[in-house]
């Protein structure tokens, strides 16, 4: 059993949601990234996505941009975030880690290349964005070579026939994108939401997760009533860059924000929250 399904199973056996939280590996500078991954999971974070830093990272908004700018501003490339995850694991061999990015990256260092070393790092599953299950033999292939889960996204506007063969790849969870357009973008529909994720466990007996658009522990709350996992991710990098300038400010407030979501995840009042 892999990290990913480990965990799922131990929230869904618990009556309790799975906190999926993203950062942008290097951002705001690669001495950050391994403290942030810590203070996360010790806020609540069940599983960290860690964003590999990309020049065009066409679905995310200006948030998620700024982002990778700072980071490849410092150089930070997949070798670098290989190198975050290495570090975090010598204090954290339980929490998944999910490698996150864009395809351009991956070909350059090699499918085969890229598995092995992030499976040598201590990294579970791996979610590229542009990358669509059915041109992703390569890819996959070597993922499976190396025990990683394939994460896939589903669109709103992805058709019943697409979201089963997108499921029929994937392993570990499948990613719903909650809304049309890219990440930090506008309202959250729950009850579409809700109509989607019903769609997709007709496909599927994976876990579902949804992202895009999560603000705090309220929609944290309302979508965690209709899916087994939630995703936040710009919400955490405003925070990241708000305190760039100072680790412990940023550590501070990235972990309440961070507990707000756990506590809204959970239906618990967040003084009450642990």
């Amino acid at each position: 059993m892999s990290r990913i399904e480990h965990r799922f199973a131990q929230r869904r056996a618990e009556g309790r949601r799975t906190l999926v939280t993203y950062l942008t590996g290097g951002d705001p500078h690669p001495e950050a990234t391994v403290p942030m991954m810590h203070e996360l999971v010790a806020a609540g974070a069940d599983v960290i996505e860690v964003g590999m830093p990309f020049s065009d990272p066409m679905a995310d908004g200006p948030v998620i941009q700024a982002a990778c700018d700072r980071a490849l501003a410092h150089g930070t490339g997949i070798n670098g975030v290989l190198e975050m995850i290495r570090a975090f694991r010598r204090e954290d061999q339980d929490t998944p880690v999910v490698l996150m990015g864009y395809l351009n990256p991956i070909e350059q260092t090699g499918y085969l290349d890229f598995a092995r070393s992030a499976a040598a790092a201590g990294v579970d599953g791996v979610l590229t964005v542009d990358l669509p299950p059915e041109e992703g033999h390569d890819l996959v292939g070597a993922l499976a070579e190396h025990d990683l889960d394939p994460i896939w996204l589903i669109a709103p506007t992805t058709g019943i026939e697409r979201i089963q063969s997108i499921c029929d790849h994937a392993r570990g969870f499948v990613y719903y994108i909650s809304l049309k357009g890219v990440t930090g973008a506008a309202t959250l529909d729950v009850d579409s939401v809700a109509s989607h994720v019903d769609a997709i466990r007709q496909a599927t007996q994976l876990p579902v997760g949804v992202g895009f658009g999560v603000r705090d522990g309220a929609d944290a709350g309302r979508l965690g009533q209709v899916a087994d996992a939630v995703v936040v991710g710009s919400a955490i990098v405003s925070r990241i860059a708000d305190n760039a300038e100072d680790l412990n400010a940023m550590r501070a407030e990235v972990g309440a924000f961070t507990r707000s979501l756990r506590a809204g995840l959970d239906g618990t009042p967040l003084e009450t929250a642990s």
